[in-house]
């Protein structure tokens, strides 16, 4: 989004008379993040390579926010060849972020797990912040609502059900101030379905 290349920059000009060196390994961490980005949607793409283009936006964020924003990252060296729509977890870490931050007093905290689940990738993204009303959720995913707030979420559940069937949307666990816990199942081997 605009507002993201935005603070990205801002963020990254802040470095550069501090610590060019970090200015510069930001800067070539966004190129690369928006070459990635920018790439022509409705392709498919690898666990691996979604996971390092959200190293990378990571990066940029923890530029801006420093140490408001922890972040554990846990995955299992075998899921990573699993083949997803491309861009289906970005949206998801974004809108963990941005309910992460918002109105934190500490650091917040986001947890990403790609772990092995038989024949199936196990994908997991859970944030300390703000968390939603669950009726509001169920309106968000049956598209109601009009607001963008949660337009993010409602794309990928449909995509995941589009390309893998209504078994593979999002799960999510969430209620107000309680955070939120997104689930998502990848089936590793799918005809038609493969990395670029």
């Amino acid at each position: 989004s605009p507002h993201f290349i935005f603070n990205s920059l801002a963020a990254i000009a802040s470095f550069v008379r501090t610590d060019p060196e970090q200015a510069r390994e930001l800067l070539l961490e966004f190129a690369d993040f928006t070459r990635y980005s920018f790439r022509r949607h409705g392709e498919f793409t690898t666990l691996a390579d979604e996971l390092h283009s959200i190293d990378q936006y990571l990066a940029l964020v923890r530029a801006r926010f420093g140490e408001r924003l922890a972040v554990t990252l846990q995955v299992a060296p075998e899921v990573l060849p699993v083949a997803l729509p491309f861009l289906c977890l970005q949206p998801l870490v974004e809108n963990a972020v941005k309910h992460g931050l918002e109105g934190a007093v500490t650091r917040s905290r986001i947890t990403i797990s790609a772990l092995d689940a038989g024949s199936e990738a196990e994908v997991v993204i859970e944030d300390d912040g703000t968390g939603m009303d669950p009726e509001r959720l169920r309106q968000v995913l049956r598209g109601e609502g009009g607001a963008s707030t949660g337009i993010g979420l409602l794309n990928v559940d449909e995509r995941l059900r589009q390309v893998y069937g209504d078994d593979y949307g999002l799960v999510i666990e969430t209620g107000v101030g309680a955070g939120m816990k997104i689930t998502l199942r990848l089936p590793k081997y799918r005809a038609g379905v493969h990395g670029s």
